[in-house]
């Protein structure tokens, strides 16, 4: 894509179009990421001392979080006729019983006013239409502080706030536009000077922006310019670097930006992806993928540690998702053809 033309079409203007193939491809991954996550709820079952200050967040209350926020934002864009519609439903469920329908984070607030974390986990949730009165209730108290206003934080993690606010309807501690302007995606930074921890910031500025790919008509125009022209070489660094959970998070990104999606992307990083998701559905968030054995993978063998593979199968589903949902947007006709993964896991055109 080039800053001329925005909106995903060529110099004669016609419009770019998806070919069912990579729709179906993609679908494919999707279904398999999602499959996945219900085959490994264990992994996201709250520990009976979740509350102690002992007891890890990140190994807990975070998975169990970006499990509700992804698969409640794929259940939205999936067709209700999908079968995988009403398996993303099934998995925002457990994560709402696994919070004692809401109880659970209104023991957090109670407990921790002053942190943001629980505000922006029971936010998934209330995205999904899922509330917990006692916790709102609560919650509006806290946000009227002057705690909660000057709390300190990163312009990215402010966004998020401020969009979980908007969520569960409690009004904005800060304006939405200036914090985004302060974040390495609204400063409009050179692209060069991407890298990992920068790319992680951007995608989720470019998620709270657009509450997670669903409101793409929030995007600014001149970020929707920058992100068209940039997001093909940074996937293609990430491809060649394997960073697939960067990778399927900048798709996400692609996938939410407003007017015609970047079919041209897709075509050229979903068929890598695929190459790299286990037949079992799960994705490594970086390094080399397991090598399959001839006969298939061995019976009953994880291929990697639950945290290791969590996150990038949850990002892949959720990027997936909502690439199906553009793509089924666009004509047929004159399609792009993917590009076809070699064994080296590079790309090259069909």
């Amino acid at each position: 894509m080039t800053a001329e033309h925005p909106g995903g079409r060529d110099a004669a203007g016609h419009r770019t179009a998806a070919p069912a193939a990579l729709t179906g491809l993609v679908r494919e991954v999707r279904d398999r990421a999602l499959a996945w996550t219900e085959d490994h709820l264990g992994g996201f079952v709250l520990p009976d001392d979740v509350l102690e200050p002992h007891t890890k967040v990140d190994h807990t209350l975070k998975p169990l979080g970006e499990l509700a926020q992804l698969c409640g934002t794929a259940q939205r864009v999936i067709a209700p006729d999908d079968p995988s519609h009403a398996s993303a439903g099934r998995l925002i469920g457990f994560a709402w019983e696994q919070t004692r329908h809401g109880e659970l984070l209104l023991e957090l607030l109670r407990s921790e006013p002053f942190a943001a974390y629980p505000f922006e986990i029971y936010a998934a949730f209330a995205g999904h239409g899922l509330r917990h009165e006692g916790f709102e209730r609560l919650a509006r108290r806290i946000a009227t502080t002057r705690g909660w206003a000057f709390t300190e934080q990163h312009a990215n993690r402010q966004l998020g706030l401020v969009n979980s606010e908007r969520r569960v309807g409690v009004a904005p501690h800060a304006d939405a536009e200036e914090v985004l302007r302060r974040t390495w995606l609204g400063g409009l930074c050179e692209p060069w000077m991407l890298e990992r921890a920068s790319g992680y910031s951007l995608t989720h500025a470019a998620y709270h922006v657009t509450d997670w790919g669903t409101a793409p008509e929030r995007m600014p125009a001149d970020l929707d310019v920058y992100l068209r022209t940039w997001l093909p070489p940074w996937v293609d660094g990430c491809l060649e670097s394997d960073q697939w959970d960067l990778t399927g998070e900048l798709l996400a990104v692609g996938a939410g930006l407003p007017g015609e999606p970047p079919v041209e992307l897709f075509a050229a990083a979903w068929p890598v992806l695929a190459r790299v998701q286990h037949p079992g559905g799960a994705l490594p968030e970086t390094g080399p993928p397991v090598e399959l054995p001839e006969d298939g993978a061995p019976a009953g063998e994880e291929p990697y540690p639950f945290l290791g593979c969590y996150h990038s199968t949850l990002v892949t589903a959720f990027a997936a998702s909502l690439t199906v949902a553009r793509l089924e947007e666009t004509p047929a006709a004159d399609a792009v053809r993917p590009a076809v993964p070699t064994p080296s896991g590079r790309k090259q055109p069909a």
